[in-house]
C-alpha cells in the first residue's frame, strides 16, 4: 500500500466508498463524479501505478468483474453498450472505468472538447445518498 494513494486507502477501508464488489484481488466502487449513473471503478487491492504494472491474474479479474458489471448495467439501465477503459489521469493507481452508455459520446466529454484540457471541470457528484442507491442497484446483479 502506498500511504499517499487514495485508492490504496479505499481498498484498505480507511476511506469510505460505495462498494459494489470486493474480493482478495480487487474492489469495485462507484465513481464520485460519474459520467452516468452506475459509473464504477475497479481497482486492484495491490498498489500498481499503471495498467501495465498489473499482474496478469489481477488484470484478468478486473476484466471479469467488468464484464459482469456490464451485463448488470445493461439490464438495470436498458443501455445497448457499456464502456470499459483504463485510465490513470487523476490517481496513479491502475483503475478501470465501467460506464453504462446512454449516448455515443458518454465517455468523450463535449465540454472537454469545447473548453480544452486547461478549463475542463469534473461532472458534479450526485451526493452520497444517490450513490448509495446506485450501489444497491448494482449489487443485486453481482
Amino acid at each position: 500500500m502506498a500511504d499517499d494513494c487514495i485508492f490504496c486507502r479505499i481498498a484498505a477501508g480507511e476511506l469510505p466508498a460505495q462498494t459494489v464488489f470486493e474480493d482478495d484481488l480487487v474492489i469495485a466502487f462507484l465513481d464520485l463524479h460519474p459520467i452516468r449513473e452506475g459509473h464504477t471503478l475497479i481497482i486492484p487491492r495491490q498498489h500498481c501505478p499503471w495498467f501495465e504494472d498489473l499482474p496478469a491474474v489481477t488484470a484478468a479479474r478486473i476484466m471479469e468483474i467488468g464484464q459482469t458489471l456490464a451485463r448488470g448495467m445493461k439490464a438495470e439501465w436498458n443501455v445497448p453498450r457499456v464502456a470499459f477503459f483504463f485510465t490513470g489521469i487523476h490517481v496513479p493507481h491502475a483503475h478501470a472505468h465501467v460506464v453504462p452508455m446512454h449516448h455515443d459520446h458518454d465517455v468523450t466529454s463535449s465540454v472537454y472538447l469545447q473548453e480544452g484540457p486547461d478549463r475542463f471541470t469534473l461532472p458534479p457528484s450526485p451526493g452520497q445518498d444517490s450513490l448509495a442507491r446506485t450501489a444497491l442497484k448494482l449489487r443485486k446483479h453481482l
